[in-house]
């Protein structure tokens, strides 16, 4: 299956980036290497993970409390949104209730 990622995907993971930077040089770096594995591990994976928000799959990073968010389709895992699972429910299901898939 192919990975595909969407520009709020992408947001998000570089405001973590940003976040995990600001705390200690190269951290952010690491945060992105192990969220990117998880996120290509879809490729193998993809599909197999509870439907929780608006119908999308969740998965969870391996590293850092971050969900990742997505949609399977003709073959392709697309994400939509990597969100802080330490955040309120509510505020994530408002943040990916505006998402497409662009």
């Amino acid at each position: 299956m192919k990975v595909a990622l969407s520009s709020s995907a992408e947001k998000d993971l570089l405001d973590g980036f940003e976040f995990y930077e600001s705390q200690q040089a190269g951290l952010g770096g690491y945060f992105l290497d192990s969220l990117y594995a998880d996120i290509d591990s879809l490729g193998l994976y993809g599909g197999i993970h509870p439907k929780l928000v608006r119908g999308l799959h969740r998965t969870t990073g391996r590293r850092f409390p971050f969900s990742i968010y997505y949609r399977v389709a003709d073959g392709v895992a697309t994400v939509v949104g990597v969100l802080d699972s330490r955040q309120n429910p509510a505020r994530t299901r408002a943040k990916l209730s505006g998402r497409t898939l662009d």
